[in-house]
C-alpha cells in the first residue's frame, strides 16, 4: 500500500504549481529542493533572504563556490542576470509584498491558515523565528512543504497551533507527502491525494473534517 511520496517528488509537485514570472523565496530545509525542479524554459526568479535575486539550482560537487550560498548556508548557483544586495534591502522586498510565492516548512498549520514553523524547545529546531515571519506575512502566496505526520504519528494539520506562531491566517496551500490541501475560509480542502490516500483516510489520520474545495480552483 503506497501512501507517501518522496521529498523530491513533492518538491517537483510544488515546482509545477509556480507560475512563470513569479518571484519566489524557498525557506530553509526541504523547500530548497524546489529549485532543482523548476522548468528551465520558464522565467521564475528565486530570491534568497541573505540578499540575492536569480538563484539557480544546487551546484554539482565540481562547481561549488563557497561564497555563493542561500540563507540556509547551502551552496547555490547564480543564473544570468543575478543580482546581489544588502540584507536590509532583501527584507524590504519580503515585507513590501514583492514576493509572489514563498515555500516554508512547518511544525503545524491550523485550519485557519495560521503557521507555526519554529520552536524554542524542539530538538534540532532553529531556535528563533528569523525571517520566516516576514516571508509568511509579506508573500502573496504562502505554500507549506511538510510531512503530514510527525515521527510519532501526530498530524501537522491541526484545529489550532500549539507551537509559537510564525504568522496568522497566512498559509495558502499545504503540500504534504500524503496529499495537497488548500486553506479555505471554512477549513482545509483536499486538493489532490497521493497513492492510496483518500479524503476519508486523511480525515482519519488528521482527525479533521475537510470541506469541499471552491469551484474553479
Amino acid at each position: 500500500m503506497t501512501t507517501r511520496i518522496s521529498r523530491e517528488d513533492l518538491a517537483a509537485r510544488i515546482a509545477a504549481d509556480i507560475p512563470e514570472g513569479s518571484v519566489v523565496n524557498l525557506g530553509i530545509g526541504a523547500p530548497t529542493l524546489v529549485a532543482n525542479f523548476l522548468p528551465s524554459d520558464l522565467e521564475i526568479i528565486l530570491h534568497t533572504e541573505n540578499g540575492m535575486l536569480g538563484m539557480g539550482p544546487a551546484p554539482d560537487a565540481a562547481h561549488i563556490d563557497p561564497d555563493l550560498i542561500n540563507a540556509g548556508k547551502q551552496a547555490v548557483t547564480e543564473l544570468p542576470g543575478a543580482a546581489f544586495f544588502h540584507h536590509a534591502d532583501s527584507f524590504g522586498m519580503m515585507r513590501g509584498g514583492h514576493l509572489d510565492v514563498c515555500v516554508l516548512g512547518a511544525f503545524q498549520v491550523a485550519q485557519t491558515g495560521d503557521l507555526a514553523n519554529w520552536s524554542t524547545g524542539a530538538p534540532g529546531a532553529i531556535p528563533a523565528v528569523g525571517g520566516a515571519m516576514d516571508l509568511a506575512i509579506g508573500a502573496k502566496n504562502v505554500y507549506v512543504m511538510t510531512d503530514l505526520l510527525t515521527k510519532t504519528g501526530e498530524s501537522k494539520l491541526v484545529e489550532a497551533c500549539t507551537y509559537p506562531l510564525t504568522g496568522v491566517g497566512c498559509v495558502t496551500r499545504v503540500y504534504t507527502d500524503h496529499a495537497v490541501f488548500d486553506v479555505t475560509p471554512t477549513g482545509f480542502a483536499v486538493r489532490e491525494t497521493f497513492g492510496d490516500n483518500t479524503p476519508e483516510s486523511l480525515a482519519e489520520l488528521t482527525g479533521l473534517a475537510f470541506v469541499n474545495a471552491p469551484e474553479g480552483t
